[in-house]
């Protein structure tokens, strides 16, 4: 007869234990289809958990679902996770700017994003883009200022909540305002543009002969001799005079703009509001001006679901304003990845493609949904599932009817927990 040591004996017994609670655990996770399977609850050797190389044990904290991906995930997508949070700062007296475009965050090809920060005072200068832009404050109070191409400027404040939209070559600024400047999110129609590189007017001005200068503007060659040689981008200035007075030294015959370049998104109606939380959106049928970007701007509760769905019309690109989310997304093949976002952080998800968003936080979460579109547009599964005909669905699903009744069939965007 074998001598069985008690080492042993709790050796076996042990891992025993551990394959009847993965195998457990596997029986009752249904939602597990892929060969060979994955995921952490099919680890019967204990040491396939284990990471013990190099790493950075605090940056691997803000991203469990990659550390431990659900088992549901499989393959694998284009990375879909950036952030901010890790993008190098331009420093400038009087603001800075940080950006994520296409070249640091290669699926973002409709939509590129700046972080920018002005100081009171802070001037952002004279400048135009070759794409549209659109932003959300998210601090402080601003003054923008746009001219369209008929002529007619445009002067206006803004504060948190508030958008403003200027269509690609219309020539603006900003200035951060009294007590403590801004903080702003800005949106380019175009993944590849760059804040980094836009057209100045110190440059255009410094680039050209100083006789064709004084032709143009009519006035002696030597009114030049001081303007800067190097563009100024971010500067500080001077606080500016009360927003009536500009608004005065600008108006012309012509009147204003027949759209406003600025929207109170934060202060709209909710679109839906729900006991998981609400979403408003701002697209060019309330936000006239807005052609080429579309916004929703959702607030989720404690343990809340932005539901499973997808957008028909535009990849979709969001920011992160507070809270932690955890997003699933799925494209044929089949691919399912799940990420974490935190405040700072960026997502992206192709167009058509599924995907939920968790609050796995313990306070309110927020983000914006940003789309190169006219319009905003989603398509929920729960809808779509329980406008079709009953017996289809509980022969596709094996779920008796009685059950895929009860599914939403309102289109609800934020269930509670």
């Amino acid at each position: 007869m074998t001598k069985v040591s008690r080492r042993n004996m709790l050796t076996a017994t042990a891992a025993g234990a551990m394959v009847t609670a993965v195998t457990t655990a596997r029986a009752s996770s249904f939602g597990n289809p892929d060969e060979p399977p994955q995921g952490a609850i099919n680890a019967k050797n204990r040491q396939s958990l284990t990471d013990p190389g190099p790493q950075d044990r605090v940056l691997a904290t803000q991203f469990p679902s990659a550390q431990s991906p659900p088992p549901t995930d499989v393959g694998d997508l284009p990375q879909f996770w950036a952030s901010f949070n890790n993008a190098p700062r331009r420093i400038q007296n009087g603001g800075w700017a940080r950006q994520v475009t296409q070249a640091d965050f290669a699926i973002s090809e409709t939509i590129s994003g700046v972080n920018m920060r002005l100081a009171a005072g802070g001037i952002r200068e004279l400048h135009w883009h070759l794409a549209a832009e659109w932003a959300y404050m998210t601090y402080g109070k601003c003054r923008v200022t746009v001219l369209d191409d008929k002529g007619r400027a445009y002067v206006s404040d803004v504060k948190e909540g508030d958008l403003w939209y200027f269509p690609a070559g219309f020539p603006h600024s900003l200035q951060g305002l009294a007590p403590d400047g801004c903080e702003f999110i800005i949106c380019f129609d175009d993944g590849k543009a760059s804040e980094f590189n836009t057209t100045l007017v110190t440059d255009w001005l410094a680039h050209t002969p100083p006789e064709i200068l004084a032709e143009n503007f009519g006035v002696p060659v030597g009114a030049f001799s001081k303007i800067p040689l190097h563009n100024l981008w971010i500067f500080q200035g001077k606080l500016p005079a009360a927003l009536a007075t500009d608004q005065k030294a600008v108006e012309e015959p012509g009147g204003l703009p027949p759209s406003p370049f600025t929207f109170s998104l934060g202060s709209s109606e909710p679109v839906r509001q729900m006991k998981g939380g609400e979403v408003m959106v701002a697209d060019s049928s309330i936000f006239t001006v807005s052609k080429t970007i579309a916004v929703g701007l959702v607030t989720q509760r404690p343990g809340a679901l932005r539901e499973m769905h997808w957008h028909p019309n535009a990849d979709e690109w969001a920011y992160w304003i507070k809270g932690k989310g955890r997003v699933t997304a799925f494209e044929t093949g089949p691919k399912a990845v799940t990420l974490d976002f935190n405040p700072g952080d960026i997502g992206y998800v192709k167009r058509n493609n599924g995907h939920y968003v968790k609050n796995v936080g313990d306070t309110d979460m927020q983000y914006l949904e940003v789309f190169r579109s006219s319009y905003y547009a989603d398509v929920s599964l729960s809808d779509w599932l329980t406008h079709s005909p009953p017996e289809m669905v509980a022969q596709t699903l094996n779920i008796d009817e009685a059950t895929i009744a009860k599914f939403p069939k309102d289109r609800p965007l934020v269930m509670s927990e």
